[in-house]
């Protein structure tokens, strides 16, 4: 399977497009006014941003910013899910696109070393 033969690197950007596809989904259910979707969804964006929460490698100095960005993501998706809020969902979309366009790029970088 890709998880087997997958780096950690590959393991956190398949991480970080699950967060943006579920967030998607859950805008869309947002739309839809369909509360399943957007509770699933949104619960599932927030187990992939606690996974990265208690994994975060806390001797690097960047790490403090992640885990504030991630722990504020956190806190945004518990309010977009209360009040079913799909400029909060956005703006957390937002965030997690351009950490995974992030991630994406220091890995090509990574690998032309």
């Amino acid at each position: 399977s890709v998880v087997n033969t997958s780096t950690p690197q590959d393991l956190t950007l398949m991480l970080y497009n699950g967060l943006v596809k579920f967030l998607k989904l859950s805008i869309q259910g947002i739309e839809e006014k369909d509360i399943e979707k957007t509770n699933n969804n949104l619960v599932k964006s927030q187990n992939i941003i606690l996974e990265f929460m208690s994994t975060l490698d806390t001797r690097y100095e960047i790490s403090n910013s992640l885990m504030s960005m991630y722990d504020y993501m956190n806190r945004r998706l518990v309010e977009a899910n209360i009040k079913k809020d799909k400029a909060i969902a956005e703006e957390v979309l937002g965030l997690a696109e351009e950490l995974r366009d992030t991630w994406a790029q220091a890995m090509k970088l990574a690998k032309q070393r």
